[in-house]
């Protein structure tokens, strides 16, 4: 089975094209804006490098946020279109878990996932080894994420270029009140952004449970709903 997947969720744009395990092509772009004129070439030249074109692609996958509103809008209008006129599968996740996923041979008793959500708030998860969210995503402080967060923490996100050293001095000032064996981790700054690399791998993981979604049906993961006009259940 050929995937193509799309990651816009942040400042880097990235695509990969997978064969049920194996990885053929990606590429990542870092760009101010993701537009609709700059994803139809980038795919394309992808697909193009792969010796295939999208009608021998059999499903597409896109990071669904939490992030920039209007890049992900662009992503998902992208795919939403391509997956309506062909007829093709189209596989939604959250953005938070592909981070999560690019870390998890890290050591570690848990990963939690930071991305900045500007507003003094943070998009947060927090995932057991087995990748299994074991807090939601959340929109919320960053004090609220770390009462929630337990031993050897991996942090993993864009939220680290703001926040590092306040879970540094947090951990500090709580080393009594803290459980034994609770200290941070920081990965390094090459996984702080999802790329589409790390959704083919976390798809090629699960090629027997995948989800489908309905193109006509499929919105982004928005945590300010109330800005961005959009209800989630």
């Amino acid at each position: 089975m050929y995937i193509l997947s799309l990651e816009t969720s942040t400042k880097i744009f990235s695509l990969a094209v997978s064969k049920d395990d194996k990885i053929l092509r990606f590429r990542n772009i870092r760009t101010d804006r993701i537009l609709e004129s700059s994803i139809i070439p980038a795919i394309d030249k992808l697909l193009v490098s792969c010796h295939l074109s999208l009608k021998d692609i059999d499903t597409l996958a896109i990071g669904l946020g939490p992030g920039s509103f209007t890049s992900l809008r662009v992503g998902l209008s992208t795919v939403k279109a391509f997956a309506l006129a062909t007829n093709k599968k189209l596989i939604g996740v959250s953005s938070l878990d592909i981070l999560a996923s690019g870390v998890v041979s890290q050591r570690s008793d848990e990963i939690c996932v930071l991305v900045d959500a500007r507003r003094g708030k943070v998009y947060a998860a927090i995932f057991d080894k087995s990748l299994n969210c074991k807090s939601g995503y959340l929109l919320t402080t960053l004090d609220d994420v770390l009462g929630k967060v337990h031993g050897e923490t991996l942090f993993v996100g864009d939220g680290l270029v703001l926040y590092k050293e306040h879970i540094e001095k947090s951990y500090q000032e709580a080393t009594d009140q803290k459980q034994k064996g609770s200290r941070p981790m920081f990965s390094k700054e090459r996984f702080w952004y999802p790329k589409a690399i790390e959704l083919a791998r976390l798809l090629s993981r699960n090629l027997i449970n995948l989800k489908y979604e309905d193109p006509a049906k499929i919105v982004p993961i928005y945590l300010y709903p109330q800005d961005c006009q959009v209800n989630r259940k």
